[in-house]
């Protein structure tokens, strides 16, 4: 039975103790990272990422994350190394191996092979002084002090601590490399991410019953056009180019500035003028943007003429 057991709070403790540890390693970040992320930059060949059991599937995650962020890694597991695999090493490629200790034998046995083919090797470990970090072209200490394991024996807080170091890393080398989003999307073409990434206004603006007014319009007509179009708003059209929008916002303001007198105002007295327009290739990343940081639910599309081709809305970004 569990009843006498907090297990709440001692999931609790296990994450402030494994946030803790993450804070920590911040300052034994060094000048050897800023070498490491110029290296790595750097690579003509492949980051090859390494290590043995936990540190294993974590290094298998970082090299994934790279791959996916600009910087092409592989993982390989040191048990196959020595069965084939050391074949697809080349002088091109770097080596960043990952081991708490520092002494796993696995991983320090093909040290002198990397060695003797010139491959530039990153050790990442929590002790500076053990073979690894001895052996190592460049290493980078993330020493925990513990582990949240009560027996302090399963690699929780270490672990931790290495998957957010190869986050870090993979984020310092976005950056470096001014990794864009269109890239991104690039390495992600399937699923909702891929497509919300690389789809366009094209792809997803409304082009059918449109609701347009002309500017000369009463804004008691107008009203009528708003509700009808079911989408807030309604285009001023003339001569067959965007004039201006105006959004049920515009008329509820209107109604409670002007009173009796809103029946007959125009609809060009009111309607902004510059509404917010793109064209058909924008990227819908760019329109949510563009949506957020006016405080707006849509955007008009147009042609470089400003004929209406469709509208796309706050709710078609979100696919």
């Amino acid at each position: 039975m569990i009843s006498n057991i907090n297990v709440r709070e001692i999931a609790a403790q296990c994450l402030r103790e494994e946030s803790s540890a993450i804070t920590q390693i911040i300052s034994q970040l060094d000048e050897t990272f800023d070498q490491v992320v110029e290296l790595l930059f750097h690579c003509r060949g492949k980051v090859i990422v390494t290590g043995v059991g936990k540190s294993g599937h974590v290094g298998a995650k970082i090299a994934a994350t790279l791959s996916s962020t600009g910087t092409p890694a592989f993982y390989m597991n040191p048990l196959d190394a020595f069965h084939g695999d050391l074949g697809a090493m080349t002088s091109d490629d770097i080596v960043l191996a990952f081991s708490n200790s520092g002494q796993t034998d696995e991983l320090l046995r093909f040290v002198p092979f990397l060695h003797d083919h010139h491959i530039p090797l990153v050790g990442v470990s929590g002790n500076r002084d053990s073979l690894l970090a001895r052996n190592s072209d460049y290493h980078i200490l993330l020493h925990v002090a513990h582990e949240a394991c009560p027996l302090n024996l399963a690699p929780t807080s270490s672990t931790t601590v290495q998957l957010a170091f190869g986050d870090a890393l993979a984020i310092a080398l976005m950056q470096v490399r001014h990794f864009s989003a269109l890239e991104f999307a690039q390495y992600h073409p399937g699923g909702t991410l891929g497509k919300r990434l690389l789809s366009t206004a094209h792809d997803v603006m409304r082009t059918d019953d449109l609701p347009t007014i002309s500017p000369e319009m009463t804004l008691a007509e107008a009203i009528i056009v708003v509700s009808r179009g079911k989408m807030g708003m309604a285009v001023a059209m003339e001569a067959d180019r965007v004039a201006g929008i105006i959004t049920d916002g515009d008329v509820r303001r209107a109604m409670e500035r002007m009173h009796e007198d809103f029946y007959n105002v125009r609809v060009a007295d009111v309607m902004t003028r510059q509404p917010k327009c793109v064209a058909e290739s924008t990227k819908l990343v760019v329109i949510q943007k563009i949506l957020h940081e006016n405080n707006i639910h849509a955007v008009l599309v147009v042609d470089n003429e400003r004929h209406l081709l469709g509208v796309v809305e706050s709710l078609s970004c979100m696919i």
